[in-house]
């Protein structure tokens, strides 16, 4: 908790901002950076550091220069800021990845990559793509504090566009970004569960909505584009520098909301932990539908010992009441549904990636 508490007390930063219209650019660049061994995150016991992620990354890429083969050209949208900034950064030095491409509307500040300057619903895209091996696309609006129209608008648009632009590029694999939330938070939910387990969210005018319908696009490319693989990342609650969603705001209130009779089931995932995931995923290591998060979970008696807060404990029906009233009065931006995320369990296996030897670098405390 005291690693996460740093993403925590970030959260006034908000990196994601409704989108205007943007204007598509030309192409910026430097020679890509040589290989370089990413540095191992920190572990979650204090002191320490994880190993796993970089050993991973060592032996194949040992292998790799062993059979004389460089590794995927790989494009990052949202390149110039918030997670893509990240991810750019990373794969930059990464020694799984051959070059790295980085699309935004604007040049970021990352060096050893090449620019590519598009707006990301602009059909257009498909010619960045040229070259391009995977795409890994984080551009997304995940503001709280976004016109819900507007927000659905260039999130889907995007995802959709960037899709449509990897089959028409001869791109073979996109992997899209959307959230465990997508799985639905459940009184019933098995904690934790599984990764194969139904989309059960509900698909409203939320953010969570806006992620349910980029996965809807996800199964219909699948199929309309036979060619191109589809890989989907699902983290579990996100945390780290910058990041201002629902779930950090939760732990900004003077109290933890609680439903009476039921208890909450914590998992976090820190952004840096989402960067080395997405690397295998980019490097295809590892494919498909999977999760990112923290081992295991935190009961909600760990959750008020740790943070320092206090819990008040409500009854569903006046929770959920209340909640729907003030949504529908403009008081508050988040539909009803969203409050399920903080008082029922969505805790996640990680499977997938365990078994590819990934492990996060932080913990759920």
């Amino acid at each position: 908790m005291a690693k996460l508490s740093q993403g925590w007390s970030a959260v006034s930063t908000r990196v994601a901002q409704v989108r205007h219209e943007r204007s598509p650019g030309g192409e910026s660049g430097t020679q890509p950076a040589g290989p370089a061994t990413a540095p191992a995150g920190p572990s979650g016991q204090a002191g320490a550091s994880s190993q796993g992620g970089s050993s991973v990354r060592a032996r194949q890429a040992t292998a790799s220069r062993a059979a004389g083969q460089a590794g995927p050209v790989v494009a990052v949208t949202g390149a110039a800021g918030g997670l893509g900034l990240a991810l750019t950064t990373r794969l930059a030095k990464s020694p799984l990845i051959g070059r790295v491409v980085a699309i935004d509307d604007h040049r970021g500040d990352v060096s050893g990559v090449t620019w590519r300057i598009v707006d990301i619903r602009d059909p257009a895209l498909a010619g960045r793509l040229s070259g391009v091996d995977v795409v890994v696309h984080t551009d997304l609006d995940l503001s709280p504090e976004s016109d819900a129209r507007t927000r659905r608008a260039f999130n889907v648009r995007g995802a959709q566009t960037v899709l449509t632009a990897a089959a028409a590029g001869g791109v073979g694999r996109v992997v899209l970004v959307t959230s465990a939330m997508v799985y639905g938070a459940r009184p019933e939910n098995p904690v934790p569960l599984p990764e194969d387990a139904p989309l059960s969210a509900e698909s409203d005018d939320s953010v969570v909505g806006d992620l349910l319908e980029i996965e809807h696009l996800a199964e219909r490319s699948a199929r309309a584009h036979l060619g191109l693989e589809i890989s989907v990342a699902r983290p579990a609650a996100l945390v780290g520098a910058g990041v201002d969603t629902l779930m950090t705001r939760h732990f900004e209130a003077p109290r933890l909301l609680a439903v009476k009779g039921f208890a909450a089931r914590w998992q976090f995932c820190h952004v840096d932990d989402l960067v080395s995931a997405l690397e295998l995923a980019a490097a295809g290591q590892v494919s498909g539908k999977f999760a990112v998060g923290c081992e295991g979970w935190l009961e909600q008696q760990q959750v008020e010992e740790l943070s320092g807060l206090r819990r008040i404990e409500l009854p569903a029906g006046l929770t959920f009441a209340t909640a729907q009233r003030l949504h529908r009065a403009g008081i508050t931006p988040a539909p009803v549904t969203d409050l399920r995320y903080v008082v029922y369990p969505w805790v996640v296996d990680t499977r997938v990636l365990r078994e590819a030897g990934w492990q996060p670098a932080y913990d759920n405390a």
